[in-house]
C-alpha cells in the first residue's frame, strides 16, 4: 500500500470508524458534524490509501442497497504508529537483555525466515535478478521504497525507506533481516555496502555473483 498521508478531516472520519460496526454515509455525517460532499471526499482519499473499505448492503423490500463503511487493519495501524515507536524499540531492547546477542542473531535469523516464507508464495521466478524484482514490487505495494539496479556487474539493492529505524543500533544487527529476507529470496548471498548510519542516504546491498 503506498504511503498514507491523512489530513485532519481524513484523520476525523478515521477515528469515527476505528473500532466501530460498519458506519453509513448518513451516519458519519452526523456523527462528524459535515456537509454529505465533504464526508464523501474524505472517505474517497481514504478508500484509495487503503484506509477505508467499502460494503454494500441489501435491505429487504425494494429498498435500494446502501454503502457502508469501514475502516481496515492499516488504518489502526496508523493510529498506532506513535505508540509502536516506543513499544518496538522496547521489545529490542528487552531481547538483548534477556538473551543477550546469541539470542538476538537467533531472533533475527528467524524473523528473515518468516519473511521469506511470507512472500515466497508469490515470487514464482527463477532468476535472482527477477526474483529479487518481484520481493521489491511486493515490498513497494507495503509503502516501502526500494531500487534494484546494477553496480560493476553486480545486483544492487538501494533501500530508500528502512522498516527498522527505530530498532537500529550502532552495530546495525537490525539488518540482518533485510539481509536473511534478500538472500533467501536470491538464492546467493548478500551483504550491505553502504548505510544510512555512515552518512549515506540510503541502505544499498550487493548481492553475490553466482559462481
Amino acid at each position: 500500500m503506498p504511503e498514507a498521508r491523512i489530513n485532519a478531516a481524513g484523520l476525523r472520519v478515521v477515528k469515527l470508524l476505528v473500532g466501530n460496526e460498519p458506519q453509513t454515509i448518513d451516519s458519519l455525517i452526523r456523527a462528524a458534524g459535515v456537509t454529505r460532499t465533504a464526508v464523501a471526499e474524505q472517505l474517497h482519499a481514504l478508500m484509495a490509501a487503503g484506509l477505508v473499505e467499502r460494503t454494500i448492503e441489501r435491505l429487504k423490500g425494494r429498498g435500494r442497497p446502501r454503502h457502508r463503511f469501514a475502516a481496515t487493519r492499516a488504518a489502526l495501524a496508523s493510529l498506532s504508529a506513535n505508540n509502536q515507536s516506543l513499544v518496538v524499540p522496547a521489545v529490542w531492547q528487552a531481547i538483548d537483555e534477556l538473551g543477550g546477542g546469541e539470542l538476538l542473531k537467533k531472533v533475527l535469523k528467524r524473523v528473515g525466515r518468516l519473511l521469506a516464507d511470507h512472500y515466497s508464495p508469490r515470487i514464482t521466478a527463477t532468476d535472482p535478478k527477477e526474483r529479487l524484482q518481484q520481493l521489491v514490487k511486493l515490498l513497494e505495494t507495503e509503502g516501502a521504497l526500494l531500487e534494484l539496479g546494477r553496480n560493476n556487474g553486480r545486483l544492487m539493492i538501494r533501500r530508500r525507506s528502512c522498516p527498522f529505524i527505530d530498532m537500529s543500533d550502532d552495530k546495525r544487527t537490525v539488518c540482518a533481516i533485510d539481509l536473511d529476507l534478500m538472500s533467501a529470496v536470491a538464492g546467493r548471498p548478500v551483504r550491505r555496502v553502504a548505510s544510512r548510519q555512515d552518512g549515506s542516504p540510503s541502505c544499498i546491498f550487493e548481492v553475490a555473483p553466482e559462481r
